[in-house]
């Protein structure tokens, strides 16, 4: 793989500004549930480095679950629009007030199925907090409690979001620049 300045189109979301707004949402939802019975339900990969910074800017106790889902197809860039639970929960969630933390939310088309799922489940509550919403792809309606930063129509990576599964250890969030990435694909499929 390549060195991802050589596709980076800006930073979008620079670690520190990141990180600010991490605190501010731990601080929020320790806020709003005190004294409740918390599972924070991470949808992987993505979200697994915003749980982690999370989870730190809690200061309630809370527990913590995992579940991954697939929606994309081949080249994993564009939504196929079927949805496949690929690992579940363990927990029996239906005593729990339930946050479904979440990279980034596109179309809706993924969060909405799983939040029917989980719902089905019966948990005391279920709400939604989303690192990134991209709400101008939006076309499905999602009740998000708890969104880091609205962000425009543009292909991000880093801090969680990969490219063909690479990228997601860069602490900050970046845009690609399509054309050069699509270069480097070009000249490595020559070679």
């Amino acid at each position: 793989m390549w060195d991802y300045r050589e596709f980076l189109g800006e930073v979008l979301i620079d670690s520190d500004t990141l990180q600010r707004r991490i605190q501010e949402l731990g601080e929020q939802i320790s806020k709003d549930y005190e004294g409740k019975k918390l599972l924070l339900v991470c949808i992987l990969r993505g979200g697994v480095m915003f749980l982690t910074d999370l989870m730190r800017s809690i200061r309630i106790p809370h527990a913590i679950e995992f579940m991954a889902v697939s929606s994309y197809g081949v080249g994993g860039r564009h939504s196929s629009g079927q949805v496949r639970i690929t690992f579940d929960l363990n927990t029996d969630i239906s005593e729990w007030d339930v946050i479904l933390v979440e990279d980034i939310i596109d179309s809706g088309h993924t969060l909405h199925s799983v939040l029917e799922l989980l719902s089905i489940r019966q948990p005391k509550s279920l709400s939604v907090c989303a690192l990134l919403d991209k709400s101008e792809r939006r076309e499905v309606e999602i009740p998000l409690k708890y969104i880091g930063f609205e962000i425009p129509n543009k292909f991000v990576f880093g801090y969680g979001l990969d490219i063909d599964d690479f990228y997601r250890n860069l602490p900050f969030i970046g845009v690609v620049n399509l054309e050069k990435y699509n270069a480097l694909i070009h000249q490595q499929e020559k070679e």
